[in-house]
């Protein structure tokens, strides 16, 4: 009996004092791709011992069928352990608007490298963030764009209004200090709603904040609904 608690805690001790796998980490939380640039980068980097396999794509929107007009090189390398790359991602064509942003998702998959065992499982994990395609030229900036948004509400739902040529994610959207659930972002030149919760009430102060180019946050606006 005795033996078989040993064991147990040798065995959670092994667990615990086991070197963490930290994964690949991906270089941000978003890609601005600058339309006067000719491609853009995003940093790769693998903290742990064993090596992995990369492969990365662009995907357009969620329900659009066309063919992302991105390709990523290299799309397929080897990282090995303490080692980081770069992505270069290239504009391929495309008939994108010159008035506002283009939205279109980047995703990278990280499989390891691990030794051959009988019923073992191989996990593979895929990030995925946006990449934004940012035409040259456009006026204003994000932290403008996030003042300028208009609201309203209708029945039991929340509607914002972008008119700007930005695609504006929340970091937090409350009204009467309560989080307004699923409030994602705005399109640029476009609405948005979102259910409000029953304890919302039928107004009042209505605050948000967008995140910015860099993942951070910005300026907390406030307005009356």
């Amino acid at each position: 009996m005795r033996a078989g608690y040993f064991a147990l805690i040798v065995a959670l001790l092994a667990i615990f004092l086991a070197p963490a796998q930290a994964g690949v980490i991906v270089g941000g939380t978003r890609l601005i791709y600058d339309g006067a640039k000719k491609e853009s980068a995003l940093n790769i980097n693998n903290p742990d011992a064993v090596p992995y396999l990369i492969q990365s794509w662009v995907d357009a929107q969620d329900g659009d069928s066309t063919k992302a007009p991105f390709i990523i090189t290299p799309p397929l390398f080897r990282l090995d352990g303490g080692q980081n790359n770069l992505l270069r991602v290239v504009r391929a064509g495309g008939n994108l608007p010159s008035d506002k942003e283009s939205l279109y998702w980047l995703n990278v998959k990280a499989i390891p490298s691990v030794e051959k065992k009988d019923n073992t499982l191989q996990i593979a994990i895929k990030t995925r963030i946006k990449l934004i395609y940012r035409p040259q030229g456009l006026s204003g900036n994000l932290e403008e764009a996030a003042g300028k948004l208009t609201w309203g509400r209708s029945d039991n739902r929340l509607q914002v209004n972008n008119p700007s040529p930005y695609y504006l994610t929340f970091f937090n959207l409350k009204l009467n200090g309560h989080e307004i659930p699923g409030s994602t972002m705005v399109a640029p030149q476009a609405t948005a709603s979102f259910p409000l919760p029953a304890t919302s009430g039928s107004g009042g102060n209505l605050s948000w904040q967008i995140i910015n180019d860099y993942g951070g946050t910005g300026t907390t606006f406030t307005n009356r609904l």
